[in-house]
């Protein structure tokens, strides 16, 4: 069995359309969201995922390589692939932690540093965008949409036979 997580609106099911689904606005704006974020990121030779996790870096002490991976949401293959990714790039380098041998920090070098800012700035244009387009009150009630949906995820399972 394969367990998914999705919550099933009050709608016949059978005659759902894509469009009528919660998850299909989700996905398709976050689609869009990561298409804008991976062309602004190719100026400068990088990828969103890139972006993401230098945005989850400390700039001053770095962060425990085993930290960044659930901030982000990879598994530790994936989360190996991009570091060693970036690490090519110059943008980060690893060290073993001073007060634990046993933990690798990553830091950031000064070219990390830099694409660093050009990531928050992107997010921050991208952010004040949505901002000067839909008024607080809309964002307000799809901030507690979103939080409601999360919390539905939490709760219901739907269990789908493979």
């Amino acid at each position: 069995m394969q367990t998914i997580f999705l919550y099933l609106s009050a709608l016949d099911c059978s005659k759902m359309k894509k469009e009528e689904t919660v998850d299909y606005h989700i996905k398709t704006a976050w689609h869009a969201i990561a298409r804008m974020y991976n062309q602004q990121a190719l100026k400068f030779d990088g990828t969103m995922s890139i972006g993401y996790a230098l945005l989850n870096i400390s700039s001053e002490e770095g962060t425990p390589a085993m930290k960044i991976g659930p901030l982000m949401g990879l598994e530790p293959r994936s989360l190996t692939r991009l570091l060693k990714s970036m690490e090519e790039k110059g943008l980060i380098y690893r060290q073993v932690d001073k007060n634990d041998k046993r933990s690798v920090r990553v830091l950031l070098t000064r070219e990390g540093r830099k694409m660093k800012e050009k990531s928050r700035d992107t997010v921050l244009r991208f952010n004040q965008a949505v901002r000067d387009e839909i008024p607080a009150q809309k964002l307000d009630v799809f901030f507690e949409v979103i939080q409601e949906i999360n919390e539905v995820i939490e709760k219901k399972t739907l269990v789908v036979s493979s």
